[in-house]
């Protein structure tokens, strides 16, 4: 009877020694959960960056295989145009501030002058 109380005692002292590693000691569950986090984060971005990749890819492949790509760059950036086009620039009308009268001269009346 009395090895069964050692035995007890012995199991109850792991079980909350184990407990307490897994709330307080290192590797504990709030600095999984953190972790687990962060790596979601970080996946989050890296699928950001994949996307912007493959659009990065999608632009140099045209690029080097297409003439229509460059043509509409040389055009967009550079302001370039074919031999024989007319280029047109249409200016829009910058707003005009509003033309205010010039302020009256002060009268001043001299002392001479009043009656």
């Amino acid at each position: 009877m009395r090895n069964w109380r050692w035995v007890l005692l012995a199991l109850a002292l792991l079980l909350a020694w184990l407990q307490y590693r897994f709330w307080f000691g290192p590797g504990n569950s709030g600095e999984v959960m953190t972790l687990e986090a962060q790596v979601e984060h970080q996946n989050r971005d890296n699928d950001g960056l994949q996307q912007r990749n493959d659009a990065l890819a999608a632009e140099v492949q045209d690029l080097k295989d297409g003439q229509a790509a460059i043509e509409e760059r040389a055009r967009s950036e550079l302001g370039m145009i074919k031999p024989g086009e007319k280029f047109y620039r249409v200016v829009e009308d910058a707003p005009v501030a509003p033309v205010r009268a010039p302020a009256a001269a002060p009268v001043v009346e001299h002392p001479a002058d009043v009656p």
